[in-house]
């Protein structure tokens, strides 16, 4: 899967950067009745800034299963931003949007942000690396508030102890009769696309995490949707998160 930034949209820039001002104001508006005197701030430890990184969910959906789908239904359901691929490519390749976020951190934010990003730190990890960027932008975001993220492997970059990690899958021939569908294209061409797309994706997870793709114990739930329809899987997913007190 290529690993570069994508080209710049107009319209997903817009959007991105309209949701960073909303964060802001809610992030403003939070904090004014805790407003103390310089004298009497303390510095939180790292173990206190984790505490305040937002609610999440990350889906990591197998093409073809329908979990795009609803990952957009659970966000419009939640109230919550969603984040899927093409939007985060777009933000870790995008210098403006960068700069706008970074500069929605406070200094609280940027302690977190250091703290976490050391467990990333090894010796592929360069400055100007796509994944470096694209890490940077997940942590960053998860700073700004409740999210649902598709993909890109946010469940890796994410504290593990924090949100909902969710995997969505349905049987190869289900995803290959779906992508058919989806794309016009005929069976033979479908199982093709489908089997290089979780090639690739197989070979990100390996490469930047040194985890199979397929190893279950990276989520918290896992819903087949050849089995559970959309509804069905949202009731699931809404009564996890309850459970792992994500919803007020």
């Amino acid at each position: 899967m290529p690993e570069s930034g994508s080209s710049r949209d107009p319209k997903a820039v817009r959007a991105v950067m309209e949701q960073m001002r909303s964060w802001e104001a809610s992030r403003v508006h939070r904090r004014m009745p805790q407003s103390q005197p310089q004298a009497a701030v303390q510095v939180s430890t790292p173990a206190e800034l984790a505490k305040e990184v937002a609610h999440f969910v990350t889906l990591s959906n197998a093409v073809g299963s329908g979990g795009r789908e609803l990952a957009t239904r659970l966000a419009d359901r939640l109230g919550w931003p969603i984040f899927d691929r093409q939007i985060l490519t777009l933000m870790a390749g995008d210098d403006e949007v960068r700069a706008e976020l970074y500069r929605s951190m406070d200094e609280r934010d940027l302690g977190w942000f250091e703290e976490t990003f050391r467990t990333f730190m090894h010796e592929e990890f360069r400055k100007n690396d796509y994944f470096h960027r694209l890490t940077e932008t997940v942590l960053c975001l998860a700073r700004q508030g409740p999210a649902v993220f598709i993909g890109r492997a946010a469940d890796l970059i994410l504290p593990r102890d924090k949100g909902l990690r969710i995997k969505v899958f349905a049987s190869h021939a289900y995803r290959v009769r779906s992508f058919a569908a989806a794309t016009g294209v005929d069976l033979q061409q479908a199982a093709t696309q489908v089997e290089r797309i979780d090639a690739e994706r197989a070979h990100f997870i390996h490469r930047r995490f040194n985890r199979e793709n397929h190893d279950i114990t990276r989520f918290d739930l896992l819903i087949d949707l050849e089995q559970f329809t959309s509804d069905q899987a949202l009731e699931i997913i809404f009564m996890a998160l309850r459970f792992r007190g994500c919803l007020s």
